[in-house]
């Protein structure tokens, strides 16, 4: 199943250039729900596309923000022209 949605990028606080995207809470609770055995920091591998740019990697949940959130990598931010604030239009597909 493929989740579509577009939420802003931000730098994270703890560490600089360090970029993410929350999942919408309603994806984030799907992906909970799934009979899945957690990675490290349980996080959930995933594929995921911004723009033309597909990628493997994991989301990870955030008690803070109540949801899971998806690192953007160096590259997705320069082939998409992203900085912080911008909307990030994601495709996101769990990787069993």
């Amino acid at each position: 199943m493929a989740y579509e949605f577009t939420s802003e990028l931000y730098e994270w606080s703890a560490r600089d250039n360090w970029f993410f995207v929350d999942l919408p809470p309603a994806v984030s609770d799907e992906i909970t729900a799934l009979p899945l055995i957690p990675g490290g920091f349980g996080s959930v591998k995933v594929e995921a596309t911004v723009g033309h740019v597909t990628w493997r990697t994991s989301v990870f949940p955030d008690d803070k923000r109540g949801t899971f959130v998806l690192p953007i990598k160096k590259e997705v931010r320069a082939r998409n022209s992203l900085v912080a604030g911008s909307p990030v239009e994601v495709t996101l597909v769990v990787v069993r």
